[in-house]
């Protein structure tokens, strides 16, 4: 029996988006017929495209996750939004020297 493959966290992010975005499968039936010579042939087949719509648990669970990503700053108390700006100002002058210095070399 062959291992299964453990998802990714990016491979269950994608299946996730896709459900509470809808989606569509191709559902593919197969028939089959024994010849005189005893040969299994393909007699029919019939792909029936199926759309699964929007789940809404699966839309409210990605909604809340990004609005615990992008609103961090929200929950800072002001001397923590203070800190964060002050290495934000550092961290753009060091990349604004860095930069400067490649464009001049």
């Amino acid at each position: 029996m062959e291992k299964s493959k453990v998802p990714s966290f990016k491979d269950l992010e994608s299946a996730l988006l896709k459900k509470a975005l809808g989606y569509d499968h191709d559902e593919v039936v197969e028939e089959y017929v024994v010849d005189e010579e005893g040969a299994v042939k393909l007699s029919k087949k019939k792909v029936t495209t199926k759309h699964f719509s929007p789940d809404i648990p699966a839309a409210k669970i990605l909604l809340e996750e990004f609005n615990q990503t992008t609103n961090v700053y929200e929950k800072m108390t002001d001397d923590e939004l203070q800190k964060e700006k002050m290495k934000l100002i550092k961290l753009l002058k060091k990349e604004g020297k860095n930069g400067n210095k490649k464009m001049s070399s």
